[in-house]
Protein backbone atom coordinates (compact mmCIF):
# COMPACT_ATOMS: atom_id res chain seq x y z
CA UNK A 1 0.00 0.00 0.00
CA UNK A 2 1.42 3.46 -0.90
CA UNK A 3 2.05 5.57 1.59
CA UNK A 4 -0.29 8.40 2.54
CA UNK A 5 0.92 12.11 0.77
CA UNK A 6 1.78 14.43 3.60
CA UNK A 7 -0.47 17.75 2.54
CA UNK A 8 0.74 20.91 2.98
CA UNK A 9 0.90 22.56 6.30
CA UNK A 10 -1.90 25.27 6.76
CA UNK A 11 -1.80 24.97 10.77
CA UNK A 12 -3.93 23.52 13.29
CA UNK A 13 -7.37 23.57 13.28
CA UNK A 14 -9.63 24.18 16.48
CA UNK A 15 -10.30 20.58 16.43
CA UNK A 16 -6.62 19.93 17.29
CA UNK A 17 -7.01 21.92 20.56
CA UNK A 18 -10.62 20.66 21.09
CA UNK A 19 -9.12 16.96 21.00
CA UNK A 20 -6.31 17.56 23.55
CA UNK A 21 -9.14 19.55 25.98
CA UNK A 22 -11.64 16.36 25.95
CA UNK A 23 -9.25 14.08 25.66
CA UNK A 24 -8.14 15.68 29.05
CA UNK A 25 -11.58 15.13 30.33
CA UNK A 26 -12.32 11.48 28.68
CA UNK A 27 -8.67 9.68 28.99
CA UNK A 28 -10.19 6.17 28.25
CA UNK A 29 -9.99 3.51 25.15
CA UNK A 30 -14.08 3.91 24.40
CA UNK A 31 -13.35 7.66 24.12
CA UNK A 32 -10.45 7.70 22.25
CA UNK A 33 -11.56 4.90 19.93
CA UNK A 34 -14.69 6.82 19.23
CA UNK A 35 -12.64 9.56 18.34
CA UNK A 36 -9.79 8.02 16.58
CA UNK A 37 -10.80 9.84 13.05
CA UNK A 38 -10.12 13.26 14.86
CA UNK A 39 -7.24 12.05 15.96
CA UNK A 40 -5.57 10.85 13.05
CA UNK A 41 -6.67 13.96 10.52
CA UNK A 42 -6.47 16.82 13.07
CA UNK A 43 -3.92 15.71 15.54
CA UNK A 44 -1.36 13.32 13.26
CA UNK A 45 -2.07 14.73 9.77
CA UNK A 46 -1.01 18.38 10.58
CA UNK A 47 1.98 17.46 13.05
CA UNK A 48 3.47 15.54 10.19
CA UNK A 49 2.74 18.47 7.59
CA UNK A 50 4.46 20.64 10.18
CA UNK A 51 7.75 18.26 10.43
CA UNK A 52 8.01 18.12 6.63
CA UNK A 53 7.31 22.02 6.34
CA UNK A 54 10.24 22.49 9.16
CA UNK A 55 12.76 20.40 7.39
CA UNK A 56 14.35 22.23 5.20
CA UNK A 57 14.90 24.86 8.28
CA UNK A 58 16.27 21.93 10.39
CA UNK A 59 18.11 20.47 7.75
CA UNK A 60 20.34 23.09 7.09
CA UNK A 61 21.30 23.64 11.50
CA UNK A 62 22.21 19.80 10.97
CA UNK A 63 21.81 17.64 8.16
CA UNK A 64 22.46 14.71 10.31
CA UNK A 65 18.34 14.98 12.03
CA UNK A 66 16.17 12.94 12.18
CA UNK A 67 13.71 14.22 9.69
CA UNK A 68 11.27 11.63 8.82
CA UNK A 69 8.10 12.63 10.10
CA UNK A 70 7.06 9.06 11.93
CA UNK A 71 10.48 9.23 13.81
CA UNK A 72 10.06 12.97 14.86
CA UNK A 73 6.63 12.66 16.29
CA UNK A 74 5.32 11.32 19.73
CA UNK A 75 3.25 8.67 20.21
CA UNK A 76 0.09 9.46 22.26
CA UNK A 77 -0.11 6.00 23.90
CA UNK A 78 1.64 6.08 27.48
CA UNK A 79 3.53 3.49 29.15
CA UNK A 80 1.64 2.35 32.66
CA UNK A 81 3.55 -0.26 32.88
CA UNK A 82 6.02 1.69 35.54
CA UNK A 83 3.41 4.38 36.24
CA UNK A 84 1.41 5.33 39.06
CA UNK A 85 -0.55 7.21 36.38
CA UNK A 86 -2.14 4.38 34.77
CA UNK A 87 -3.96 7.06 32.53
CA UNK A 88 -3.77 5.39 28.72
CA UNK A 89 -2.83 8.68 26.69
CA UNK A 90 -0.66 11.39 26.94
CA UNK A 91 -2.71 14.68 26.70
CA UNK A 92 -0.18 16.28 24.66
CA UNK A 93 1.84 15.70 21.43
CA UNK A 94 5.31 16.75 20.53
CA UNK A 95 8.01 16.76 17.90
CA UNK A 96 11.75 16.46 17.89
CA UNK A 97 14.80 17.39 16.05
CA UNK A 98 17.57 15.27 17.32
CA UNK A 99 20.78 13.34 16.27
CA UNK A 100 19.55 9.86 15.11
CA UNK A 101 21.90 7.94 17.93
CA UNK A 102 21.45 5.00 20.53
CA UNK A 103 18.64 5.09 22.58
CA UNK A 104 20.99 5.53 25.97
CA UNK A 105 23.67 8.45 23.87
CA UNK A 106 20.86 10.94 22.62
CA UNK A 107 20.59 12.28 26.42
CA UNK A 108 24.45 13.36 25.36
CA UNK A 109 23.74 15.69 22.45
CA UNK A 110 21.31 18.91 21.90
CA UNK A 111 17.81 18.77 20.25
CA UNK A 112 14.82 20.54 19.72
CA UNK A 113 11.49 20.16 20.58
CA UNK A 114 7.94 21.69 20.17
CA UNK A 115 4.77 20.15 22.63
CA UNK A 116 1.24 21.33 22.16
CA UNK A 117 -1.65 20.65 24.45
CA UNK A 118 -5.13 21.98 24.43
CA UNK A 119 -4.19 25.17 26.42
CA UNK A 120 -0.16 25.64 24.99
CA UNK A 121 2.79 25.25 23.15
CA UNK A 122 5.82 24.48 24.38
CA UNK A 123 9.02 24.74 22.10
CA UNK A 124 13.02 24.97 22.75
CA UNK A 125 15.80 23.17 22.44
CA UNK A 126 18.84 22.00 25.02
CA UNK A 127 20.54 18.95 27.14
CA UNK A 128 17.40 17.55 28.79
CA UNK A 129 19.47 14.71 30.79
CA UNK A 130 23.11 14.56 30.08
CA UNK A 131 26.14 12.58 31.24
CA UNK A 132 27.76 14.45 34.16
CA UNK A 133 31.06 14.43 32.10
CA UNK A 134 28.90 16.00 28.79
CA UNK A 135 28.19 19.00 31.30
CA UNK A 136 31.97 19.30 32.57
CA UNK A 137 32.89 19.93 28.98
CA UNK A 138 30.05 22.37 28.41
CA UNK A 139 30.78 24.37 31.60
CA UNK A 140 34.57 24.08 30.57
CA UNK A 141 33.29 25.51 27.04
CA UNK A 142 31.49 28.26 28.38
CA UNK A 143 34.30 29.44 30.64
CA UNK A 144 37.19 29.35 27.91
CA UNK A 145 34.65 31.38 25.25
CA UNK A 146 32.94 33.51 28.03
CA UNK A 147 32.27 36.72 26.31
CA UNK A 148 31.37 35.43 23.19
CA UNK A 149 28.65 33.04 24.90
CA UNK A 150 27.29 35.54 27.07
CA UNK A 151 27.11 37.82 23.85
CA UNK A 152 25.47 35.14 21.45
CA UNK A 153 23.03 33.99 24.02
CA UNK A 154 21.51 37.43 25.67
CA UNK A 155 21.12 38.37 22.00
CA UNK A 156 19.29 34.87 20.43
CA UNK A 157 18.14 33.17 23.60
CA UNK A 158 17.29 35.65 26.23
CA UNK A 159 16.25 39.17 24.28
CA UNK A 160 13.83 36.32 22.34
CA UNK A 161 12.24 35.67 25.55
CA UNK A 162 13.35 31.66 25.94
CA UNK A 163 13.77 30.92 29.92
CA UNK A 164 16.51 28.41 31.16
CA UNK A 165 15.55 25.01 32.51
CA UNK A 166 17.06 22.35 34.22
CA UNK A 167 18.22 20.80 37.75
CA UNK A 168 20.15 23.25 39.64
CA UNK A 169 22.95 22.40 42.46
CA UNK A 170 21.81 22.11 45.89
CA UNK A 171 25.28 23.41 46.16
CA UNK A 172 26.81 25.64 43.39
CA UNK A 173 29.86 25.04 41.71
CA UNK A 174 32.90 26.68 42.53
CA UNK A 175 34.17 29.04 39.54
CA UNK A 176 35.47 32.44 38.77
CA UNK A 177 32.70 33.44 35.73
CA UNK A 178 30.73 36.46 36.50
CA UNK A 179 27.26 36.30 37.45
CA UNK A 180 25.37 36.01 34.28
CA UNK A 181 27.08 32.96 33.64
CA UNK A 182 25.79 31.36 36.58
CA UNK A 183 22.20 30.66 35.26
CA UNK A 184 23.76 28.13 32.79
CA UNK A 185 26.31 26.29 34.39
CA UNK A 186 24.95 25.41 37.82
CA UNK A 187 22.63 23.10 36.05
CA UNK A 188 22.89 19.11 35.75
CA UNK A 189 20.83 19.66 32.47
CA UNK A 190 20.55 22.52 30.62
CA UNK A 191 17.68 23.71 28.08
CA UNK A 192 16.23 26.97 26.95
CA UNK A 193 12.20 27.33 26.32
CA UNK A 194 8.91 29.49 25.69
CA UNK A 195 5.58 28.26 26.77
CA UNK A 196 2.96 30.04 24.72
CA UNK A 197 -0.74 30.28 25.43
CA UNK A 198 -2.56 28.97 22.02
CA UNK A 199 -3.64 31.85 19.70
CA UNK A 200 -4.75 32.47 16.60
CA UNK A 201 -0.76 32.13 14.77
CA UNK A 202 -1.63 28.25 15.71
CA UNK A 203 -4.67 28.29 12.94
CA UNK A 204 -2.29 28.57 10.29
CA UNK A 205 1.44 28.76 8.40
CA UNK A 206 2.30 31.75 10.80
CA UNK A 207 2.66 28.97 13.46
CA UNK A 208 5.52 26.92 11.56
CA UNK A 209 6.93 30.13 10.61
CA UNK A 210 7.25 31.13 13.78
CA UNK A 211 8.54 28.06 14.74
CA UNK A 212 11.71 28.17 11.80
CA UNK A 213 12.44 31.55 13.31
CA UNK A 214 12.51 30.39 16.76
CA UNK A 215 15.09 27.41 16.04
CA UNK A 216 17.09 29.33 13.40
CA UNK A 217 17.76 31.70 16.36
CA UNK A 218 19.16 29.12 18.40
CA UNK A 219 21.24 27.69 16.15
CA UNK A 220 24.92 29.15 17.75
CA UNK A 221 23.46 27.58 20.69
CA UNK A 222 23.13 24.34 19.74
CA UNK A 223 26.38 23.85 17.87
CA UNK A 224 27.97 25.18 21.21
CA UNK A 225 25.99 22.48 22.97
CA UNK A 226 26.80 19.44 20.24
CA UNK A 227 30.54 20.23 20.33
CA UNK A 228 30.63 19.37 24.04
CA UNK A 229 31.27 15.37 23.84
CA UNK A 230 33.75 14.27 26.38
Amino acid sequence: MAAKKIEAFKGFSPETIRFFKDLAANNYKEWFDAHKSVYDNEVVAPLKSLITYLTPTMYNIDPAFELRPHRAMSRIYRDVRFSKNKDPYKTCMWITFQLPVSRDDWKDYPGYFMEINGDNYILGMGLFMPKKKVMDVFREEVSFHAEEFRRVTQETVLDRGFLLGGDEYKRPLANDLPEYHQQWIQRKGIYVYKTIPIGNEVFSVEFADRLADDFQALEWLYKFMKECQP
